[in-house]
C-alpha cells in the first residue's frame, strides 16, 4: 500500500489482519466504486462496517447477496437499513419468517444493529452495488474478499451457526462443513416461497447455540424510538 489511510484502519482488529492480504484489492474496489460520477451504494464509510464486530465475537453469520440498490437503503449490514426507513420487501418477508418461527412481531423499523450487538455477523458477498443495478458489481472482487472472511470464521473452533440464503451465499456452505449450516432460498419477493418461508432459521439457530453452552440470539428488534435514555455526562470535575 502507498501512503493513504488504509481501509482496513476502522476495522475490529482481528478482522484486519485477515483480511490484511487483500487490502489493495479492497483499496482499489473501494477507488473505483466511489470515483467521480459514480452513485455507489452504501456510503463508503459504511462499506465494510460488519467488520467492526470482532471477528472472535462473532456466533452466527447470516449471508445475502449485494447492499440493497434503492438510495438510503444500504448500511453495510446484510438486510438492514437505517431507523425511518421504508422496509424493504426482503426484510419484511424476515420478519415474516421470525414472527411465523418464534411469533416475535415484526419490528417498526428496519435496523437489524441489534443482532450485529450479539455477535451475528451480516455479511452479504458483494459489498457495494450502483444505484438501482442489482447485482452491478458482482465477479469485480469482493467476493474473494468475503470468500476469505467466511473461511477465517470457518477455522476458529468455536462453534459457529452459518444462516445462508441465496444461491450466491450457498456456494459458501463447503467451507463451512465443520459448523453448523442453514440454507434456503433468499428472502426477496422472487424466491422466499421457494423454500424461505417455513425454513425456520431463527429458533434453529438458537437450538445450536443452546446446545454448545452459547447463549441464544435476542432476536426482538428493540424501536430505536423507545429506547431507555443514556444516563447525563457527569460534567463535574
Amino acid at each position: 500500500m502507498n501512503s493513504q489511510v488504509s481501509p482496513l484502519g476502522e476495522l475490529a482488529t482481528d478482522w484486519a489482519e485477515v483480511l490484511a492480504p487483500h487490502e489493495e484489492l479492497i483499496a482499489r474496489l473501494l477507488t473505483e466504486a466511489y470515483s467521480p460520477g459514480q452513485h455507489t451504494l452504501p456510503k463508503r464509510d459504511n462499506v465494510l462496517r460488519a467488520f467492526k464486530t470482532p471477528l472472535n465475537d462473532v456466533r452466527v453469520v447470516i449471508v445475502g447477496q449485494d447492499p440493497y440498490p434503492t438510495p438510503g437503503d444500504a448500511v453495510g449490514l446484510s438486510f438492514s437499513v437505517a431507523p425511518g426507513s421504508k422496509i424493504p420487501r426482503s426484510l419484511g418477508n424476515i420478519y415474516k419468517e421470525l414472527y411465523s418461527d418464534l411469533g416475535i412481531e415484526p419490528a417498526p423499523h428496519g435496523d437489524l444493529s441489534h443482532w450485529a450487538d450479539q455477535g451475528v455477523l451480516l455479511l452479504n458477498r458483494v459489498l457495494t452495488v450502483p444505484a438501482g443495478d442489482a447485482g452491478g458489481h458482482r465477479r469485480r472482487g469482493w467476493e474473494t474478499v468475503t470468500h476469505t472472511a467466511i473461511e477465517a470464521l470457518a477455522a476458529r473452533e468455536k462453534p459457529l451457526v452459518a444462516i445462508l440464503w441465496g444461491a450466491d451465499a450457498i456456494k459458501l456452505e463447503p467451507l463451512l462443513d465443520s459448523h453448523h449450516v442453514i440454507t434456503s432460498a433468499h428472502p426477496s419477493p422472487l424466491s422466499a416461497r421457494r423454500g424461505f418461508f417455513d425454513s425456520r432459521p431463527f429458533s434453529r439457530a438458537n437450538e445450536f447455540l443452546t446446545r454448545t453452552g452459547q447463549d441464544p440470539i435476542d432476536w426482538e428488534l428493540p424501536d430505536p424510538n423507545n429506547m431507555p435514555p443514556q444516563p447525563e455526562p457527569n460534567l463535574l470535575f
